[in-house]
Order: C-alpha cells, then structure tokens, then sequence
C-alpha cells in the first residue's frame, strides 16, 4: 500500500494530565455520573432508551433556550440591543437541534413504540414546565396551562413567574416605545398574565420600521431575528405534530389531549404577530 495510517495516535511528548484524585475532571465538572444514569426504562423494550433519552436532550436543549432568552430580555430592559440579538441569533440555532431531534426518533416505528407506551402511565410532554415557561415569556399567555404543573411546586413557581413577567414581546413593544415609537401606552404597561391582542397601531409601527430598515436598522435587525425564532418554534411544532402522527396516528395522547390535532391547532399561534401581518402591506 502506498499510504500508511496509524492505528492509534502517539501520545509520547504530550503532557497529558492522568491522576484526577486531587482534581477536577471533565466527568466531574459536567457531572456525568449523574447524568448518565438518569435514564430510567420501565420496560425491556429497547427503543424506550431512545424515547428517554430523546425528550431528556430536549429538556437541557430547553434550559439553554430559557437561558439565552432571559439574557437577551434582560439586555432589551436596558436599551443594549446588540447583546440581545447575538443571544436570539444563538437560540435560534439551539431550535435547530431541537427541530432535528425529531428526525431520529421518527426512526420509531409505531410497533416500536406501542410496545413500551403503557408504561408512561399519563405522563406527556404537555408537562413539560420548562417548555410552558418558554411559551410564557416568549408571549404565548394561556393561565389555564399552568394548572398542570401544581403536583410540583417548584415548577408551578417557575411557570406562574413567567406568566406574571411581560413576555419578550411585551419587552420589544416598551423598547420601541423607549426610543420614540408610537407605541399605545396600554401595552406598555398591562396585565401581563392576558394573553396579547394584535394591535393595528403596533403594525403601524413596524411598516414604519421596515419600510425604512436603514434609518431604523436596529429595530429593523431585532424584528428579524424574532422573526427567526418563531419560524424555528413553528418548525419545531410542525416536526413535532408529524412525527406524532407518523408513530401513533391520530390516538389521544398519553396526557389527555386528543393528540395530533391538539398539536395542529398550536401551529395557528403566533408570539410576534404584527411582523408576521406587515408583511402583507409593505
């Protein structure tokens, strides 16, 4: 053969740190031990490690979503722009891996998939607490929702702060205002736990901004980039609600809801919808 390729690599020379009685090691720091024995399978089935595991992803996917967008609403608060839109800019691709996740567990034939469901007794992802705090701040207020997570307080907490916060959107509407915008004072000081009406003055304000991106290029730049998180969250829905229908078809879901078309009706919700609308009219 003319080339020749190394079995291993040679690690002579390398100052490679080996004893971690009296230090931190990278299992350590990222607290493996208990991270990789939090997969608990109730049944034999082997696809139930993929299901577990799947939706555990999906939830520290979830907690750095909620991360970046605290930080990003938190600089919206204090009129820093630019801050912001690399955290938005950042959450949007941790949506990607969130949308492809689905990808792998369509892999789950529905036989697959019916043989361990029993087990899950009535748990569903519709109680996930951090995806309905994500919805919360992010402006989708439905108080309703919150009742599911009363079993656990300490969620029922973290949801019920989320709904009682304005919403990254409410947070967008009293920036603008800030700088001059013709923003109705109802909305900019409200209840925040009612769900938001469109506003056509809103809309106005937005033509206005993009109509004109250069001389509000700041605005203009933010309204985009929350334009690319809600069409990541509704492909990430879209995902969702087919890979649902693909594996159990249109069954009631093992929470209670009617399933696919509970998942179809959220696809008509819209967290930013006035630069959805004023597309149509520029």
């Amino acid at each position: 053969m003319s080339e020749q390729f190394s079995s291993s690599v040679d690690v002579s020379g390398e100052d490679i740190h080996w004893d971690f009685k009296d230090a931190m090691s990278y299992g350590g720091y990222l607290g493996l031990e208990r991270l990789l024995t939090s997969q608990k399978c109730l049944t034999e089935e082997h696809d139930e490690m993929l299901f577990i595991v799947i939706h555990q992803v999906g939830e520290l996917w979830m907690k750095l979503v909620l991360h970046e967008t605290e930080g990003g609403i938190a600089h919206l608060q204090r009129d820093e722009v630019g801050p912001a839109l690399k955290m938005f800019a950042r959450v949007s691709r941790i949506q990607e891996q969130l949308i492809h996740a689905w990808d792998v567990l369509s892999t789950m034939t529905p036989a697959d998939y019916l043989a361990f469901r029993d087990a899950l007794g009535q748990s569903s992802g519709f109680q996930s607490f951090q995806y309905r705090t994500l919805e919360y701040r992010l402006g989708n207020k439905n108080a309703a929702l919150a009742r599911v997570h009363k079993h656990n307080p300490p969620a029922h907490r973290m949801v019920t702060r989320a709904l009682e916060l304005p919403s990254l959107w409410d947070e967008t509407l009293r920036l603008l205002a800030r700088r001059g915008y013709a923003i109705p004072a109802e909305l900019v000081e409200r209840d925040w736990t009612q769900p938001y009406a469109p506003s056509e003055a809103v809309e106005d304000v937005w033509r206005t901004i993009y109509r004109d991106s250069e001389t509000h290029w700041e605005a203009y730049e933010l309204g985009e980039k929350l334009v690319d998180l809600e069409h990541k969250f509704q492909q990430w829905r879209f995902n969702h609600m087919k890979t649902v229908e693909r594996i159990i078809g249109y069954r009631k879901g093992t929470g209670g809801t009617s399933g696919v078309s509970y998942l179809v009706k959220a696809l008509d919700l819209r967290f930013f919808p006035e630069i959805w609308t004023v597309r149509t009219t520029l």
